[in-house]
C-alpha cells in the first residue's frame, strides 16, 4: 500500500525504559518510518543504537544532545544521528514536540543506555514489554567501559533546512539532501505544477507532505496527498509527484542507500516488534 495516514496506525512506546516517545510505525523493506510525540518536559535518557536515525521536528522544540553537543532545535532543522552516536531528545517545558523519526532496519527500534553494553542480539519490542511486565528490567548491567556509544568525532549533525515551516515560499523548485551511512533525508519545496517522474526508484523512499498537496502516482496507483499524508515508494517501482495547483508545496523525503540495501539483502532486516 503506497499511501498512509499515521492516524490509521496504532501508537507504540517501544523504549519505555529509555524514552517517553510514542507513536505509530510504518515498516518498510529497509527502514522504519515514524512520527513521534513527546510531552512537554519529557524525553529520553542518554542512549545509543547501531542503526542510523534521522529526525525532523514538525511541532515544538527539542532540547537535543548528539555526542557532546547540545542545542535547542526548532521545526525546520534536520538532525542526523549517526550509528552508535550518543544522543538524547527532550521536549522543552513550553510545549509538546512532534517529529519525523526514521531508522534503518539493520537493528530494531530498541536502544541501549549510554552507560551499558549493547545486548548480544537486537531485542524486539515484544520482548522488552514482556520483561518489564515480569519485573525484569531490560537494560544491561551498567558499565560505561563496555558501552559502544560514540561521543566524539561525529562532525556537525544539525542542518537548518528552512527558517520556519511557515516561511514565505521559494521562487522555484528547491531540494536539500543529506546522505548518511544508511539513509538520506531531503527537504523539498515545489511551486504549483512542478512535476517529477521516475520510471524505476533506485531506492526505497518515503515522502511526507508538510504543506500544500502532491498529486502522486506509485506503481499505477494515484492519490492526492495532502498535509500529513505519507507516500511510500518501494525500490524498483515507478512513481510521479506533481505539486498541486494553487500554491507552494513543502515535503520531506527519506530513502535507503546502496550500502543499507546491500546489508539487508545479504543479512535480512531486523524485526521491530514481532518475535
Amino acid at each position: 500500500m503506497p499511501f498512509h495516514r499515521i492516524e490509521d496506525y496504532q501508537s507504540h512506546r517501544f523504549n519505555p525504559h529509555l524514552s517517553t516517545a510514542e507513536g505509530p510505525v510504518i515498516e518498510g523493506q529497509y527502514l522504519y518510518f515514524r512520527i513521534v510525540t513527546k510531552r512537554a518536559g519529557t524525553g529520553s535518557t542518554l542512549h545509543y543504537h547501531p542503526n542510523e536515525l534521522m529526525t525532523f521536528p514538525l511541532e515544538g522544540k527539542i532540547n537535543l544532545c548528539v555526542g557532546r553537543e547540545r542545542r535547542i532545535v526548532p521545526p525546520g532543522t534536520f538532525v542526523h544521528i549517526p550509528p552508535f552516536a550518543r544522543h538524547q531528545f527532550m521536549a522543552t517545558e513550553d510545549g509538546d514536540m512532534r517529529y519525523l523519526y526514521i531508522k534503518d532496519r539493520t537493528w530494531t527500534l530498541i536502544g541501549a543506555a549510554a552507560d551499558e553494553a549493547l545486548p548480544e542480539r537486537a531485542l524486539s519490542a515484544i520482548e522488552v514489554k514482556r520483561d518489564i511486565a515480569e519485573g525484569r528490567y531490560p537494560g544491561q548491567e551498567k558499565d560505561a567501559e563496555k558501552s559502544q556509544a560514540i561521543l566524539d568525532g561525529l562532525g556537525n549533525c544539525f542542518y537548518p533546512m528552512i527558517s520556519s515551516l511557515d516561511a514565505p515560499p521559494s521562487s522555484g523548485h528547491d531540494e536539500h539532501w543529506v546522505e548518511g551511512t544508511h539513509l538520506a533525508f531531503g527537504f523539498v519545496e515545489s511551486p504549483s505544477g512542478h512535476a517529477m517522474r521516475c520510471p524505476e526508484a533506485l531506492h526505497e523512499i518515503f515522502f511526507y507532505v508538510i504543506s500544500g498537496a502532491l498529486d502522486a502516482e506509485v506503481d499505477g496507483e494515484r492519490r492526492r496527498a495532502s498535509v500529513g499524508d505519507i507516500i511510500q515508494v518501494p525500490r524498483g517501482k515507478a512513481y510521479a509527484l506533481t505539486a498541486a495547483e494553487g500554491g507552494n508545496t513543502r515535503y520531506a523525503g527519506v530513502r535507503s542507500t546502496e550500502r543499507l540495501e546491500a546489508h539487508i539483502d545479504r543479512n535480512g532486516a531486523a524485526d521491530n516488534w514481532r518475535g
